[in-house]
């Protein structure tokens, strides 16, 4: 039973990382390996109290991750509906090329860690385009873009997919996550943020327009003010509704939309109902990303099984005797991620190691925070928000290969470099 599990599990993961070449949707690979693999092991093991107890848990803890996903998703697509994020955008005023990218940098790294690493991509490549004409500029500003989404996603509960796992599966808390990661994080943008603003020192930007424009748009300053900081409200005070209540964050989350949801229909109860459908929840609902739910499903409820037959605890006394160091392990799983998914690396990792033994907020956790969160970076396809910065820039993958991927070593392992050195300091 083992070896067929580990072979199903592997000709998965396989499938999942070609993707683009075998032109199979991961979402239907993984919920096709998760049938497989539960099959087989139901079969096999033939005691069905004991596999329907271990499906039931391995269902509560996915859906609870799913409902957070499906929640702050929704939240998204309503303030980008109302043109919230013009907020922001619409106060960016330079002429300088090396000055923008610093704000494109930073303004993606907190944005990141509010929103999330894909969504973040999305809206500030949409802003760069505005402002930037030369395709080789917008090709840089966009790769710029993936790795401070990247960083700024690690050291937030909510900021990246692999970090809210860990903090719903009480691997991490929101604050001590917070204080652990986020200089460590901003060392992997500013690295190479520093190398990228030399080359560019003096250089102005060819041709800019207007990111802003009052009559085309929809919604009234009131209406984008209010869904934007509501919106925005609601997400960043999740942890605190769980630090507070002691619920799961989906609980948090589903709140806050009903809040929202309720605010939306107030502010546009006089419109036409015709006039007022795409500000709607009901609306955002259609507009998220459902084929990355569906993925999610299926791959944590393939890696489920690996973790009840014990698979993952021998494949983690297996790494312990062989490389010894976690610091080391954890660094190899991050450059993995850069080929492979990083949600079923970090998915799998959970299952390896016991909370028992490795207690919330410990070294291994919080730096496999930061490596599964990072590490994406160093290929275009090494994440969610590189693989959508690639086709909306139609990035080349041998041009990020030449041009970004070093200088997304260097902000990876800066990071390492800081995040060990304020654990020694501090513990």
């Amino acid at each position: 039973m083992l070896s067929a599990l580990i072979i199903i599990f592997v000709i998965t993961y396989a499938a999942i990382t070609l993707e683009h070449s075998i032109k199979i949707n991961k979402s239907a690979t993984a919920l096709l390996g998760a049938g497989l693999l539960w099959t087989i092991y139901a079969v096999s093991t033939g005691d069905h109290l004991l596999v329907g107890h271990q499906l039931s848990e391995s269902i509560s803890s996915t859906a609870e991750i799913v409902f957070f996903l499906i929640g702050a998703m929704t939240i998204v697509e309503v303030i980008d509906a109302h043109n919230g994020f013009e907020v922001i955008t619409s106060r960016i005023k330079t002429k300088k090329l090396s000055h923008l990218l610093w704000i494109v940098g930073f303004l993606s790294f907190f944005l990141s860690a509010v929103l999330d690493n894909l969504t973040t991509t999305i809206v500030m490549i949409s802003l760069t385009r505005k402002l930037l004409q030369k395709q080789e500029d917008r090709l840089l500003f966009a790769a710029i873009v993936v790795i401070s989404a990247n960083a700024g996603g690690a050291w937030s509960p909510i900021g990246d997919v692999t970090t809210t796992m860990l903090w719903i599966g009480g691997q991490i808390t929101s604050l001590a996550i917070i204080k652990g990661l986020f200089l460590a994080s901003l060392a992997n943008l500013i690295a190479p943020l520093l190398f990228v603003s030399h080359a560019m020192r003096g250089k102005l930007i060819s041709s800019q327009t207007k990111t802003y424009n009052a009559s085309l748009m929809l919604t009234s300053n009131f209406e984008r003010n209010t869904m934007f900081y509501l919106g925005l409200g609601i997400l960043i005070l999740v942890p605190v509704f769980k630090t507070l209540t002691h619920l799961p964050p989906f609980m948090g989350i589903l709140f806050g939309l009903g809040l929202l949801w309720l605010v939306g229909d107030l502010i546009h109860y006089k419109k036409e109902d015709a006039d007022k459908q795409q500000f709607t929840l009901a609306h955002a609902l259609h507009r998220i990303d459902m084929t990355s739910i569906v993925f999610f499903i299926g791959i944590l409820l393939a890696v489920a099984t690996l973790e009840h037959s014990h698979i993952l605890h021998s494949l983690s006394e297996f790494l312990d005797k062989t490389v010894g160091r976690q610091d080391y392990i954890v660094t190899l799983l991050g450059l993995l991620s850069a080929i492979v998914d990083n949600v079923p690396l970090v998915a799998a990792s959970m299952g390896m190691y016991d909370l028992a033994k490795y207690p919330a907020d410990s070294f291994l956790w919080e730096f496999m925070a930061y490596c599964a969160g990072t590490g994406g970076s160093i290929l275009i396809i090494g994440s969610a928000a590189g693989v959508a910065a690639m086709g909306l820039e139609k990035i080349p993958f041998f041009w990020y290969v030449k041009k970004i991927s070093w200088l997304a070593l260097i902000g990876y392992f800066a990071g390492i470099a800081v995040y060990i050195t304020q654990y020694n300091l501090t513990h």
